[in-house]
């Protein structure tokens, strides 16, 4: 095995990102920069097999095929352990923790999912460096070296005591406002990247320390974990006996074992809008723009577009991001009250604040086409291979017509093959499933009628992803 095993950690909405990140497909798996997600990138940083073994993914359920599938994408081949419910971050590494001593594991290294690391070479030199200190009985975090007296960043204040580079950690503060940034700054302190290499084991010991509570539920939460596939579904029980608590909070403020490595790359936790406007390639005006944009006299400003040209006139210091069913325009000073605004709108149960208009599945994605009283028309993607559960609704029917490609569906035991332009009426009730059999994607055309249209009108009865 090699010296170092990956825990990506993939979970939040990213709610300062939206409307790009929203719950249904948060910021991890965008393309934020390039045609990459953030998640895509992290694998390929700890792609050097001399270094490391095969990653371990901790998401919920929900993400799980999505983490799965671009991993499949890079060629990278994981193992995902599936939380039952949200318990931050602690009890996040600590089940990674447990499941990678299990598996014999010399240092675990937690890496945020979500993360803009430059500097491929310099990152893995770090973690040579931090292996060095994990050896030696160390809890290793990366210090990032601050540019500027960023306020929405933790920081750490670093001791004289060395292991080759790295530091003893004095002391992890808290966000500072911007005179103590300033401060923190000629002080010599360096920004907190959340990201750790540690020994498994002392981990877990450090944690018992203290939050037993947690490092309980951790060993529990493997011991009596189930698996099916590459995917090792956690204890729900034991995740629901642990107090939910940061890794910070729970152990990195109060361990005596701690070490920064002060980091030779550039790094953003690409937390906000104006994140991306920091690491962007900006015009000469100070302008980031990605998409059908069109500007004029405007100046220092984030335009996204992913979807309608979009045209800016004379501002300056405005994000505007422009999606299909979504547009967010606001000023860059006023942006820290926009996850406020999406819980607002989530609470009033607009689709949209929750919801992209592309959902993906793990049998491909669906999209709205349009809805209103009593019907629903979706278009349908289903990968080759693909395959929907066996399933029911009893208060809709369907009707599918197939655009591209050829389908295969069981209604009520009979078997139907459907070429394009064919269709196939399924009516309230009625025990059925999609595949596509071929090798091409699968475009299906769904319209819906009924007096109830949303997603929990079903019952599973089979189903090759785990669902049921």
């Amino acid at each position: 095995m090699a010296s170092i095993t990956p825990l990506i950690l993939v979970g939040g909405a990213g709610k300062r990102l939206w409307p790009l990140s929203r719950e249904s497909m948060p910021k991890q798996f965008v393309p934020l920069l390039g045609t990459q997600s953030t998640y895509q990138q992290t694998l390929q940083r700890v792609a050097d097999s001399g270094l490391f073994s095969r990653p371990i993914v901790a998401t919920s359920d929900a993400y799980r095929f999505m983490a799965e599938q671009q991993a499949r994408e890079i060629g990278t081949d994981v193992e995902i352990l599936v939380e039952p419910m949200r318990r931050d971050s602690a009890l996040a590494i600590a089940a990674g923790a447990a499941y990678a001593a299990k598996r014999g594991a010399e240092a675990v290294l937690a890496l945020a999912s979500d993360h803009l690391v430059i500097g491929a070479d310099e990152f893995r030199a770090g973690c040579r460096e931090g292996l060095e200190v994990s050896r030696r009985g160390g809890i290793a975090t990366f210090g990032i070296p601050p540019t500027e007296p960023k306020t929405d960043y933790g920081y750490i204040r670093p001791a004289g005591e060395k292991i080759g580079t790295a530091l003893k950690v004095a002391a992890f503060v808290e966000k500072p406002n911007a005179q103590t940034a300033l401060r923190y700054i000629a002080e010599g302190l360096l920004w907190n990247s959340g990201n750790f290499l540690f020994p498994p084991r002392l981990l877990l010991a450090e944690l018992a320390r203290f939050e037993p509570a947690i490092a309980q539920s951790a060993e529990a939460a493997i011991r009596d974990s189930r698996t099916a596939g590459n995917a090792i579904f956690l204890d729900k029980a034991a995740f629901e006996a642990s107090p939910a608590k940061s890794i910070d909070y729970a152990l990195m403020e109060r361990t005596d074992k701690c070490w920064v490595i002060p980091a030779r790359f550039r790094w953003s936790d690409l937390g906000t809008w104006d994140a991306l406007l920091d690491v962007g390639d900006a015009d000469s005006a100070g302008n980031v723009t990605d998409g059908p944009v069109e500007l004029d006299h405007v100046r220092n400003s984030y335009i996204r577009s992913d979807g309608p040209l979009t045209a800016v006139i004379g501002v300056e210091e405005v994000v505007v991001v422009a999606m299909g069913d979504a547009v967010l325009v606001g000023h860059r000073s006023n942006l820290p009250r926009l996850k406020d605004v999406v819980e607002r709108m989530t609470k009033g149960k607009h689709r949209a604040a929750t919801e992209h208009a592309v959902m993906h599945r793990p049998w491909g994605s669906y999209q709205d086409i349009d809805r209103g009283e009593r019907f629903r028309a979706k278009r349908l993607s289903v990968n080759p291979g693909g395959k929907l559960s066996l399933q029911s609704h009893s208060r809709r029917a369907e009707h599918w017509v197939v655009v591209r490609g050829i389908a295969e569906v069981v209604l009520d035991g009979t078997i139907s093959t459907l070429h394009e332009n064919e269709s196939i009426y399924i009516p309230m009730g009625g025990i059925h499933r999609l595949m596509n059999p071929g090798k091409e994607q699968l475009e299906v055309v769904e319209v819906q009628t009924g007096d109830y249209l949303e997603e929990d009108d079903i019952v599973r009865y089979e189903d090759v992803y785990a669902r049921v």
